[in-house]
């Protein structure tokens, strides 16, 4: 039998045989784990896309908070931009309603600038130098601006005697003396 297993074809067989029963002997089945592992779990029962990564759900929640987060910004900032497209609203119209005002004012307030008071003031000379009816005269055939200007530059003998003048023609010379009286309560020069 030495014969037998000492021959280079006992070698194979018995190799074969020497490595299988090592294989069985140390052979171990892997246990299961009792507790959860820290990483991933993974179904082994279920399909291969079928896992639980906590990793991934707070990434998942994060991302859903941040979301809601978004959401209120964006609602809090449409509501701001609609409160300030309610403000300049009313920016505009008060901003319209003071141009209106200003418009009113200017149209019913006498405004001598520099640049016409020296001309005003040689009329004013000129107008007072001729009688009364005579001034009132030629004075009826200007706009009422022109006249209340003219009007200031005169002492208030002479623009009384103008003013009873014209007034004295009729009803509608008399309301119109009115009005350059009131335009003259108003003037405003800037010499």
């Amino acid at each position: 039998m030495t014969k037998l297993l000492t021959s280079p074809w006992m070698t194979l067989p018995v190799s074969a045989i020497v490595y299988l029963a090592a294989t069985v002997a140390f052979w171990k089945t892997p246990a299961l784990p009792h507790h959860a592992p820290a990483g991933p779990s993974v179904n082994l029962n279920g399909a291969s896309w079928e896992f639980h990564n906590p990793e991934a759900d707070q990434l998942i929640t994060e991302l859903k908070e941040e979301k809601k987060s978004l959401d209120k910004r964006k609602q809090d900032l449409d509501e701001l931009a609609a409160r300030l497209k309610t403000e300049q609203e009313e920016v505009n119209s008060a901003r319209q309603a003071v141009a209106l005002l200003q418009t009113n004012f200017d149209k019913t307030v006498l405004h001598v600038q520099e640049d016409e008071g020296a001309n005003l003031k040689k009329l004013a000379k000129v107008y007072s130098a001729m009688s009364p009816d005579s001034a009132a005269a030629i004075l009826s055939g200007m706009d009422d601006t022109t006249v209340a200007k003219i009007l200031v530059f005169m002492k208030e003998g002479e623009t009384a005697g103008i003013l009873e003048a014209i007034s004295k023609k009729g009803d509608v010379d008399a309301k119109r003396a009115a009005a350059l009286s009131d335009r003259l309560r108003l003037a405003s020069t800037r010499n």
